[in-house]
This record gives C-alpha cells, sequence and structure tokens, in this order.
C-alpha cells in the first residue's frame, strides 16, 4: 500500500498452504482475481496523481481557504437509472449461491427457511463444501440442486435459464466478477460485504446494472437488526427532530479468525498486508444511512481518515504463533483502528471506525443525533429532551410498543433463533418478499457502491496525511429522488 502518497513495492503473497489445501485450491493465489491487488494500488496511485493539483494552495489564495477534496474520475453513464425499479414478479423466487463456506451455508438456511424460495444451483471452490450445501437443501425438502465446483464454475451457473438471482458469498475479491457475470446473464445478483473495495469495481457494478436492468443487491444484514428498525422508525416518526450527526463502526476483534487456516483465515488476513484504511465499513454505515436518508433526499460527500500505527496483528503473531512459518514473512500495513470522519451533501456528519485487531467488545456503535435528542447503542439508550430526567440516559424499552418495525412485529419470533439475532432472516425473508411481490428492493446498487466506497476513499485518504476524498455520486446527480422502501 502507498505511504505518505509513495508507492511501496508489492507485499509479500501469504505464506503457501499445506499440500491438502492446494490440492482443494484454497491457496491465496487461488482465491484472489488476477491482476486485483494490483489493480486496487494502481487505482489509488492515480487518482492521487490526478487530484494531487488540489493540494497546492493556488497562487493568491489565503490559507484560510478549504482544500479541495480529491476526487476519483467518473464514467460515462451506460444505461439508465435503477432507482426505485420494482423486481418482476414470480410466484417463486429461484436462487443460486455461489460461495458455499461458513456465510454461504448459514444465509443458505435462512432461505431455506422462507417460504417461496427454491436454491436450484450452488458453486464452490471445494467439492465438500458444495456436497454439504446441498445436504441442507435436500434436507429442508427440496430437489438437488445443481452442483458446480471450481474457481471459474460460477460463469457457467449464471447461464441457467432456472435462476432470477445470483447470490455472492465468496472472499472480497470474488464478489464483483460474480456479480457482474450474473447481471451480464440477465440475473439479478446480491452479495456479501462489501460489495467491492476499490472505487473502479463500484463504478462497474453501478454500470452493469444501469445496462442490463438488473439489480445488484448488497445484502446488508444488519440494517435489518431490531434496535436498527426501531430506530428507524423513531427517525421518521421525528423522536429525535431534525438529524445532524451518526456514529457508525465494525469493531470486532477477529485476531482469532484472521489468524486460522481456513475459511476468512485463509483469505481476510490478506488484506492487512496491503491497505490501510477502514476495510469493512458498512456494517456500521448502511443502517445510519437509512436513518439520514442517503440516496433518499442527501448523499454522502467526501471524508477524511487517519490511522492508527499497526500493533495488534503483530502482537499477535508473536505472542500465538509460535514462530509458524507461514506468518513469519507477513508485515501487516492495516492500522489497527481507521477513523473517518464523512460529510454529507446536507452538512451532516458520520463518525465511521475500523478495528478488528485490538481486545475489545463488539461494537457497530450505531447512534443517530438530532435537534431533539440522541440514541446510542452497545448498550442501547436513548434520550429525548422533556420526555424524562435531563441530562440522563433512558431505556429504549419505552419506545417498543409505539415504534416496533412492522417486519419484527410480523417475524420476530420466527427470526429470533436465526442468525445474528434474527436479522439474517429478516433480512432473506424481505428480499424474497420484493422478488415475489414485484417490489423494489430495500437496497440498491448506489446503496451497495456508496456504503463500499468509504473503503477505498479511506485508503488514500490515509496515503495522502488525511487529506479529503471526494466519495463519488454513484448516482449521477439523482440523490434526491429515492424513496425509502422499509
Amino acid at each position: 500500500m502507498p505511504q505518505r502518497g509513495r508507492p511501496s513495492s508489492s507485499p509479500p503473497p501469504l505464506a503457501a498452504r499445506s499440500s491438502g489445501e492446494r490440492r482443494r485450491g484454497l491457496t491465496h493465489r487461488a482465491m484472489t482475481p488476477p491482476g486485483s491487488p494490483d489493480r486496487a494500488r494502481r487505482e489509488l496511485l492515480k487518482s492521487a496523481a490526478l487530484a494531487g493539483a488540489a493540494l497546492a494552495v493556488a497562487p493568491g489564495a489565503t490559507a484560510a481557504q478549504p482544500l479541495a477534496p480529491l476526487a476519483f474520475p467518473e464514467p460515462a453513464a451506460q444505461g439508465e437509472s435503477m432507482l426505485g425499479v420494482p423486481f418482476a414478479p414470480r410466484e417463486v423466487a429461484r436462487i443460486a449461491i455461489v460461495g458455499t463456506g461458513l456465510r454461504g451455508r448459514s444465509v443458505l438456511g435462512e432461505w431455506l427457511a422462507v417460504p417461496g424460495v427454491r436454491i436450484t444451483a450452488l458453486c464452490d471452490l471445494v467439492p465438500e463444501k458444495v456436497d454439504r450445501a446441498i445436504a441442507m437443501v435436500t434436507k429442508a425438502g427440496q430437489p438437488a440442486p445443481a452442483r458446480y465446483v471450481g474457481e471459474r464454475a460460477f460463469e457457467e451457473l449464471v447461464r441457467r435459464d432456472d435462476v432470477d438471482l445470483v447470490y455472492t458469498a465468496t472472499p472480497w475479491e470474488w464478489h464483483v466478477p460474480v456479480c457482474l457475470a450474473a447481471m451480464d446473464a440477465g440475473k439479478h445478483a446480491a452479495t456479501e460485504v462489501p460489495a467491492a473495495y476499490t472505487i473502479e469495481d463500484c463504478w462497474k457494478l453501478v454500470d452493469a446494472s444501469e445496462r442490463t436492468r438488473r439489480h445488484c443487491v448488497m445484502l446488508e444484514n444488519c440494517n435489518y437488526g431490531y434496535n436498527e428498525l426501531l430506530v428507524l422508525q423513531m427517525v421518521k416518526a421525528g423522536v429525535f427532530g431534525t438529524l445532524k450527526h451518526a456514529g457508525a463502526a465494525y469493531n470486532h476483534d477477529l485476531r482469532e479468525i484472521l489468524f486460522e487456516k481456513r475459511d476468512e483465515g485463509l483469505w481476510r488476513r490478506a488484506h492487512h498486508t496491503r491497505r490501510n484504511g477502514n476495510l469493512y465499513p458498512t456494517h456500521g454505515l448502511g443502517p445510519v444511512a437509512f436513518m439520514l436518508g442517503i440516496h433518499r433526499g442527501d448523499r454522502l460527500d467526501y471524508l477524511v481518515s487517519m490511522s492508527t500505527p499497526e500493533l495488534g496483528l503483530s502482537a499477535w503473531r508473536e505472542e500465538r504463533a509460535n514462530g509458524d512459518a507461514d506468518y513469519a514473512r507477513e508485515r501487516y500495513v492495516t492500522g489497527d483502528l481507521n477513523s473517518s470522519l464523512v460529510k454529507t451533501a446536507l452538512g451532516r456528519t458520520i463518525r465511521l471506525e475500523h478495528d478488528v485487531s485490538s481486545p475489545r467488545p463488539y461494537s457497530r456503535i450505531n447512534s443517530i443525533q438530532g435537534t431533539k435528542g440522541i440514541f446510542e447503542d452497545y448498550p442501547a439508550r436513548v434520550y429525548v429532551e422533556g420526555a424524562g430526567p435531563s441530562h440522563r440516559w433512558a431505556s429504549l424499552d419505552a419506545y417498543k410498543a409505539e415504534h416496533e418495525h412492522p417486519l419484527w412485529r410480523r417475524l420476530g419470533e420466527q427470526a429470533r433463533g436465526a442468525g445474528h439475532g434474527g436479522m439474517d432472516f429478516i433480512m432473506a425473508w424481505r428480499l424474497v418478499q420484493c422478488l415475489r411481490e414485484g417490489l423494489p428492493p430495500d437496497m440498491d446498487v448506489y446503496d451497495a457502491a456508496a456504503w463500499s466506497a468509504p473503503g477505498p476513499c479511506s485508503e488514500l485518504s490515509v496515503a495522502r496525511g488525511s487529506a479529503p476524498v471526494r466519495i463519488p455520486d454513484f448516482t449521477r446527480g439523482r440523490w434526491r429522488e429515492g424513496t425509502l422502501t422499509l
């Protein structure tokens, strides 16, 4: 990752896996599309070079004048806007899954619990993982889905005529290739988070969706959490007044997971060897973006970002890896805590954090502040002026009877035993409802791109000494026209 605007040499690859892992296609090389890390670095450097002149104070200007944010190039549109475009209604939602590891099988279980779903095809690099997923489908009483195995087997899968939507639960590098293949084949796409981790790839998703007239939905499950939807209802009811600030984060101690020699440990730690910024912004940002009306009257404008030193992963390796050669050659560059401040077009601010390398309790912050009060999560608490004692937090429980979201009121009992506190089931059920009833999706391709964009934007800002970086307007000026469907 370039530091202070200077290119660095390419980091060493992850250490070679065991022979068994190599036979099963689990090497880092096999999990990374050709050239993708280099492309990300080239994009960062190119954008910094193109916008570098903006950092110089023009002749005759005063120091008080603000610096123009660095900006990424905007490609020409290839189609019409997908804002508010409904799905074509269908009796049964036919879903194919690419990536049947832990996350893929977890969400597969949610799809199988939703009426009106048929799983028609499954794909993964590892045959055993596909077979385990097929067994889940047949146990649920459905016919065995088609089986695809191989690095590029998804390219054959998307050509099937019994697939309406392709769901991607692969390592991050493969989200964009699979989604593009699905849309180009006439299928809707749904992907795990983040949808992309370069601005170039964000635009590719937007352009493909507009060109093919197929949706690309990022399945941000946290948007469907109980507290998130409850507070969204309170926002819509005006409980907090005019909104002005939000807090969002992914603060989650992942050190043990990152150093496992299976599952996410096979690919996720590699990002920490070449990227310095907010690597995973959407869990916190998605819910507050709904509350702030992003693409529904406001948009993300620009951010500034800074990172602490990298200490956590190096210390974990030294203390627990016992000299393991697989880890010894790695150099981690991602700062333990990345803090970004996002400015919206209407002047609101968002505090955005990422920390997966420190000993700490889990938190997404999940805070919203307005002229009449504030909500903060972890633990959940609320303060509304005039609704209780001054300068004292109150429980959120008092607001549940009036403001509980209809989805949780309808599905709460069925959802509470599902993944991530029930939000996974609510997410799956709601997308199927939109597919079957011909409704627009709650989250569209513009949300997928904008919520993912703070990742590469924060990397550029950190590399340029916390310079402001423009977040592209993926709606191309139509951000006032969207509507909240939840």
